[in-house]
Formats: C-alpha cells, sequence, structure tokens
C-alpha cells in the first residue's frame, strides 16, 4: 500500500524514528543526498558515464573539464539535503557552484541558522569543499550553462507564498527553463499538502521525493510541476505504519495498481446471470439517452449480469434501435418506477446521466433514495436475500444537480449512495467547500461526512473519501497520465463501471476504487483518439491482463 503523506505525517514519521534512536537526523540527510545522486545518474546515464575515473579534486584545471553542477540551497534541511548532493557530486570530480539563500539581508558569508543543525553542519563540511555564494538573479544566470541544476530550496514545509526577492529568484529559475533542473522533495514554492503553486514555481525533470509520495506531488498543479517522480526508501518504513495510525484522520492511499482482492473480487464465478446482479439506469427522454446507453454498457462490460435501461415511452424506440444485449423497460414516472423496483432482482441503480431536471426527474431520485434491496446475492439469485436496506445508488450529473436544488433530496442520502461529482458539481454540491481554500482531500472528506455517502470527485486527481475520513486518491498522471479521458461520455461511463460493479455485490467504497482504476486503465489500454463509447470495449482485455 502506498500512502500519500502531508508535510506533518512526514515530519512525524522521521521525528519517531530519530526518537527511537534507529537513526539521526544527519544520517537521514546523508541517504536523501545519496538518493537524490543515484537517481540524477539513474535518470541521465550519460552523466554518470562521462567522466570515467573521478578527477583529482585538488587537480582545478582537471575539474574544470568534467561536469558542472549548480545546487542551490535554501535555509532549512532541504538545504541541508543540497548539501550533501554538492559533497557526493564534488568527491566525483564534478565542478559544483553553491548558491545559498538564507533569507532577507543575508552576507555572504550567510548560511543555515541554529534551528536547522543537521544541515548546518553539511553547510559547514561543504564550505570545507568550496564557497557558498548568495542565491540571487545574477548569480543565478551567470551559472545557466550548468550541466545539473539541483533546486534544494523549499521542501514540504513550505505553507504560504513566496515574496519579494526570493519570488523574483523562483520566477528566474522558472524561466530558465533548465533541461536538467531536479527538485530535492519538491520544486520549491509547490505546495505539499495541497499540490498549488505558492507563486511562479520552476518545472522540474526529476523530483526525488523520501519514504512515500507527497499529497502535493498527485494534487492540482504538482504533476505539472514534478516532471518524473522517484521515491527514495531512505530507511523510515518501520516506524510509517505506526505514526499514520495514530494520527487523527486515515492517511491517503494512493491506487497506483488493483490491489490483490479487489482483482480476485472483479472475477464471475458460477451461477446465472442474476447471480452477478441486474444494474437499472435510468434515462431521460427522446434525444437524451446517450448518456445513459454508455452507462448501461459498461455496467455490461464490468460484469453485472443483466443491464436494464428504464426510460419514458417517447424514448423506447430510440433506444431500442441501438440496444441488443441491454434490457428496456418503460418508465413513464415515479408510480412506474415504483412497481418496477418491485423486481428485487435489481441490486444497483445508476440515476443522472441524461436523465433530466424535470418534476418527473425529481420526483424519480426522490423514489429512488428511499428504496431498499435485498441483502447479498446468493447462489439461487439475489431475490432469495432478505430486506437489508436502502438501496445502492450512483449519483452522477443531472441527479447531482437535483440534489444541490433540493434540501430534503439531499437529506435523504444514505450510506449505500455513491456520488460522483466533477469540479463544476462539486461546487454546485457543495459551495462553501468549494470556495474556503480547502485542499482538495480535505474538501472531499467534509464533503462526505456531510453527505453521509462515498464522494468520488472527478479529475486528474480523483478525490474518494467516506463518512468517517477513509481517503484514497488515483492520479491518472506521470505513467498513468490519461489526457484522452477529457473527452465527452467519459463520465457517463465511469459512472456505469460503477453502477455494474455496485450490482455484483462491491461496497460503494470498493466499487469507486475498482472503478477509478479501470476507467484509467481503459484509456490507457486504446491511447490517443479515444472516445467514451471505446471505454467499456477496453475491459475485457485489461480483465485478461489481470489473469481473470
Amino acid at each position: 500500500m502506498t500512502y500519500l503523506l502531508t508535510a506533518a505525517q512526514m515530519t512525524a514519521i522521521e521525528q519517531a524514528a530519530i526518537a527511537q534512536g534507529a537513526v539521526t537526523g544527519s544520517a537521514l540527510m546523508l541517504r536523501a543526498g545519496r538518493a537524490v545522486v543515484d537517481a540524477v545518474m539513474a535518470q541521465w546515464p550519460e552523466l554518470a558515464a562521462a567522466g570515467g575515473q573521478p578527477p583529482d579534486p585538488r587537480d582545478i584545471s582537471t575539474r574544470k573539464m568534467g561536469r558542472r553542477a549548480l545546487v542551490l540551497c535554501g535555509a532549512g534541511n532541504n538545504g541541508g539535503d543540497g548539501y550533501v548532493v554538492a559533497q557526493i557530486l564534488h568527491a566525483a570530480g564534478w565542478h559544483v557552484d553553491v548558491l545559498a539563500w538564507a533569507g532577507r539581508g543575508a552576507g555572504a558569508g550567510a548560511g543555515i541558522g541554529a534551528e536547522a543543525p543537521d544541515a548546518r553542519a553539511q553547510e559547514l563540511l561543504w564550505r570545507a569543499m568550496g564557497p557558498v555564494q548568495p542565491l540571487d538573479v545574477a548569480a543565478l544566470q551567470r551559472s545557466a550553462g550548468a550541466d545539473l541544476c539541483v533546486d534544494a530550496v523549499f521542501g514540504t514545509g513550505l505553507s504560504r507564498p513566496v515574496a519579494g526577492e526570493l519570488a523574483a529568484i523562483l520566477a528566474c529559475l522558472a524561466e530558465m527553463a533548465l533541461p536538467r533542473l531536479v527538485a530535492v522533495d519538491l520544486p520549491s514554492g509547490l505546495s505539499a499538502d495541497r499540490g498549488l503553486a505558492l507563486g511562479q514555481v520552476p518545472r522540474a525533470a526529476l523530483t526525488v521525493t523520501f519514504d512515500s509520495p507527497k499529497l502535493g506531488h498527485y494534487l492540482a498543479e504538482g504533476p505539472e510541476y514534478c516532471g518524473c517522480l522517484v521515491v527514495a526508501d531512505i530507511g523510515l518504513a518501520p516506524y510509517r505504519d505506526a505514526v499514520l495510525r495514530a494520527g487523527p484522520v486515515p492517511a491517503v492511499t494512493l491506487v497506483d495498481a488493483l490491489p490483490p482482492d479487489l482483482i480476485r473480487a472483479c472475477a464471475k464465478g458460477q451461477g446465472h446471470k442474476y447471480t452477478h446482479g441486474h444494474a437499472l439506469v435510468l434515462a431521460g427522454g427522446s434525444g437524451q439517452g446517450g448518456a445513459a446507453r454508455l452507462a448501461a454498457r459498461a455496467a455490461l462490460r464490468v460484469g453485472a449480469g443483466a443491464v436494464t435501461i428504464a426510460c419514458p415511452p417517447d424514448a423506447i424506440a430510440e433506444n431500442a434501435a441501438q440496444l441488443d444485449a441491454i434490457m428496456l423497460r418503460e418508465v413513464a414516472d415515479a408510480a412506474a418506477l415504483r412497481a418496477v423496483l418491485q423486481d428485487k432482482r435489481i441490486t444497483a441503480l445508476c440515476l443522472g446521466p441524461g436523465f433530466g431536471l424535470d418534476a418527473r426527474a425529481a420526483a424519480m431520485l426522490g423514489l429512488a433514495l428511499a428504496a431498499t434491496r435485498p441483502g447479498p446475492a446468493q447462489e439461487s439469485g439475489p431475490e432469495s436475500g432478505p430486506e437489508s436496506g436502502p438501496a445502492r445508488l450512483v449519483l452522477d450529473a443531472d441527479a447531482l444537480t437535483l440534489l444541490a436544488r433540493d434540501k430534503a433530496l439531499f437529506a435523504a442520502l444514505h450510506g449505500q449512495c455513491l456520488l460522483t461529482p466533477h469540479d463544476g458539481e462539486f461546487a454546485r454540491l457543495f459551495p462553501d467547500l468549494a470556495e474556503a481554500g480547502l485542499s482538495r482531500v480535505a474538501a472531499v472528506r467534509a464533503a462526505a461526512q456531510r453527505a453521509g455517502c462515498i464522494l468520488l470527485r472527478k479529475g486528474p486527481d480523483t478525490v474518494i473519501a467516506d463518512p468517517l475520513g477513509g481517503c484514497t486518491l488515483h492520479g491518472a498522471v506521470y505513467a498513468r497520465r490519461a489526457p484522452w479521458l477529457a473527452t465527452a461520455g467519459a463520465g457517463d461511463v465511469l459512472a456505469g463501471i460503477i453502477t455494474g460493479l455496485l450490482a455484483r455485490g462491491f461496497a460503494p467504497s470498493q466499487a469507486a476504487v475498482t472503478a477509478a482504476w479501470l476507467h484509467a486503465e481503459s484509456a490507457l489500454h486504446f491511447g490517443p483518439g479515444l472516445i467514451a463509447e471505446d471505454l467499456p470495449e477496453q475491459l475485457p482485455a485489461i480483465f485478461r491482463k489481470l489473469g481473470l
């Protein structure tokens, strides 16, 4: 399991390891600096192979013929990591220029303060090897020709916008667009907890972070600035779980691969079609059925045993002309839906895609929120199970707008609901949370608690939260970058995948996590040129790849 840490969680883990005597702060700094250099050489092997045997460090003429590195050090522990990098490169024969920022008014001799003793010790070790020049715009511009630039100005501790001279320095570094810019922990100026730029942030080609990725690496603008992300082990894993368990809220987990238990759950065992669930997708009138058909096909492809579209009488012919394996029911109003829901084989409902915003739609949503369903499916079919509670519902698109408009409908939400808003829908549902300046994770957690159900906020940084604070993030970024998902109807397909999994018996949180991964994996499998209709058709190949 991969955790996405806040800055405070990372600090607590380091302090726990140090307090137990397992490691010193200085040793962690040495490991971090070594990890940065190793990652650089792995990313650009030509740098490792360029010089052959390291030259004699006392031979200045020989050193000037080798590679040149520029290391930018801040006034805290991130700067200490930078000084370690400088020492290692110097020992390997590089010519290293170190530029240090020590705060407003700092002179050429100023360095890291007493509040960061381990970093100060590394600075002094470097000063025995080479000079430290003040970091300013002029010095930065003079050093533009370096083979490698290491950004160790800010790490995870930055929490407010950068201003003044330092803002000008970061702006200059950003404008230089250096091809081998390496960020230590985070590109300077990027929020570790929110992924937002706190000023002009230089875009790194490589970011090396330690122990675990941070929220800012995956949220908002973070991936745009981090380049290639490398997570280096510096020996803190034995202390991580205990610290996170003791925290006030559960740690955020990253879904970069489908967990084995969810892979196994995707497999279909023996039984008839209703053993594997029956999904009901409610659709709108004539000319509005495309979104519902996308959702229905996705529910069928992901393994629901049967899928039915329920639509008004005027849309029957249109849908019938385009559907084969998906069944159709004429549902004119809430009374007709009540009759349909007498069929206890229906195990999950999807409302929203192309659903409409009229009184009919609002009445049907209210009825669905009040509906009950049988317990888990048995080998003889779900109709044999006892009444166990509210129906499992996926609420998307128009259903979310109806919830935002009607407080009574919102109040009827329950723990078997799953909301799937994009950012605009989230802002309509939770305007105060959208405008409060919260991180994406904090906002979604608060929204899930208020709604009392699972909430999946769509985007490249999809955040899934439950009412108790559990939170998962799926990032369609870095190696899983899937820009082709920005196409009309992709969200309808996601709603359908979730509905199909719910119909099969997945818990809402499991369905959300599994669907988010399968959705992105489908886009990656197809590649450029993707349209929404292509997404469900990739699922068979993905299931085969998973060994199902």
